[in-house]
């Protein structure tokens, strides 16, 4: 394990106390009923989700690292999701949502208080960390959650409003031409906490190659969809025409004709009509594979994804530089005019939005709005070691593809370029859509 940058408890307490508002925002509105939802392959019950945050923070905070005893006697047996199957999750004897409400106050007063007794310092610091980021990833399942079932938005009223720059803008498009040459691929070892799926940076030969500039939209699908793209063999892989059939979709999840025959798309319990210039969201790696065939076009790579977003280019604009940036635009943090991130927008904004968030080579919105599926298997760098966590990443190497970038409700304190998400390529439930690569 590397130790992460030690941060005092004065800066630590106020983050986890905001995180753990946020949970209880997503959560609080729900009926007991829809706490533990229907019962699906791709979503936990959100009761289960909530009280395994609780047990995370406890389990790596209090008692690995202060060596506390925990404060739930059977949270193990409830909570572990390394040893509880997905499946038995709405069958265990949960608390109900009151009891499991105390239990996320109850560990948080006692994390906050040992925070209050004794400076972390690097270990730990990195175990906070651990478990503030891991409530991040769940407050951002808890909202595809919502979606999925067709719950209404969760109401996050405290946000202050922000129109992202998505209006007044001229229409991007187009691809950007990178060069090829010697690339970093990876975390490098000055950044406060990474994950062990990102280190470490290693020296990577790039060939050139032109990625689009924006994400695919609506419009751009709508026409793959309208020219029978859906039913049409020899634009899929196997394993992807098997998942079509097997799940009889013509469409993208969450799509439907209007009564004019145009389309409308349901967000969360609203049906709206299909914005054109929006990215394309919750569609799968199997489905953006397919559209790549139709549009004689690829997925690009992590290593290009990593490229087009973190590179800069020599100033003969001949060779990739050695310089490597931490987000698209350079190394200072996500703003509101930069990234659609942190729910602000409530939704994904148009793809011409935000130019001043654009990579070197003028890729835009490669941090924050949808999540963009890459060719790539989610596999080890070189020299993998995992972390204390070894449930994160080790378990998924092999089946699951690489996704980059992060979403609207991913939380800007998380996301950098080099972070790695990583689901099984027939998953639409996440806020993922994708860009491409000319041939």
């Amino acid at each position: 394990m590397t130790t992460a940058a030690p941060l005092p408890a004065s800066g630590l307490i106020p983050l986890l106390c905001e995180a753990r508002s946020r949970t209880f925002d997503l959560v609080s509105d729900l009926s007991e009923e829809q706490l533990l939802g229907p019962r699906l392959a791709i979503v936990n019950p959100p009761l289960w989700e909530v009280g395994h945050v609780a047990w995370f923070q406890e389990r790596w905070v209090l008692r690995h690292w202060r060596k506390m005893p925990p404060s739930l006697d059977r949270g193990d047996a409830l909570y572990d999701s390394a040893k509880v199957d997905h499946d038995a999750r709405w069958d265990l004897p949960l608390p109900n949502s009151r009891a499991t409400f105390d239990y996320l106050e109850r560990v948080l007063d006692r994390v906050t208080a040992s925070l209050g007794e004794r400076e972390p310092g690097p270990q730990g610091t990195y175990f906070v960390l651990l478990a503030l980021f891991h409530e991040y990833m769940h407050s951002e399942a808890l909202t595809y959650t919502r979606q999925t079932h067709g719950y209404p938005m969760a109401p996050l009223g405290d946000l202050a409003p922000s129109d992202h720059g998505a209006r007044g803008t001229e229409r991007a498009g187009g691809d950007a031409r990178i060069p090829g040459g010697k690339f970093q691929l990876g975390a490098t070892r000055d950044l406060p906490f990474v994950f062990d799926n990102e280190k470490w940076a290693h020296g990577v030969e790039a060939r050139p190659f032109s990625i689009a500039r924006t994400p695919v939209t609506h419009e751009e699908f709508a026409l793959f969809v309208e020219d029978e793209g859906y039913q049409r063999q020899e634009l899929w892989t196997e394993q992807g025409w098997i998942w079509r059939s097997r799940m009889g979709a013509h469409h993208p999840a969450y799509w439907k004709r209007d009564i004019g025959g145009g389309w409308q798309r349901r967000h969360f319990d609203e049906w709206v009509p299909l914005e054109g210039r929006l990215p394309v969201t919750h569609v799968n790696w199997y489905e953006a594979e397919a559209f790549c065939r139709w549009a004689g076009r690829r997925l690009p790579t992590e290593t290009e994804w990593e490229i087009a977003a973190s590179a800069e280019p020599t100033p003969d604009a001949t060779r990739l530089a050695d310089r490597k940036r931490r987000f698209p635009w350079g190394d200072e943090p996500p703003s509101f005019q930069r990234a659609n991130l942190d729910w602000r927008a409530r939704g994904p904004v148009s793809v011409d939005a935000l130019p001043a968030g654009d990579s070197a080579f003028g890729c835009r919105q490669m941090m924050g709005n949808v999540w963009e599926w890459t060719s790539s298997d989610f596999t080890p760098y070189p020299g993998f070691v995992p972390d204390p966590y070894e449930e994160y990443s080790q378990p998924w190497f092999g089946d699951h593809k690489v996704l980059r970038g992060g979403c609207w409700t991913t939380r800007s304190l998380l996301i950098r370029n080099t972070w790695r998400n990583f689901y099984q390529p027939h998953r639409r439930d996440v806020f993922a859509g994708f860009r491409t690569c000319a041939l």
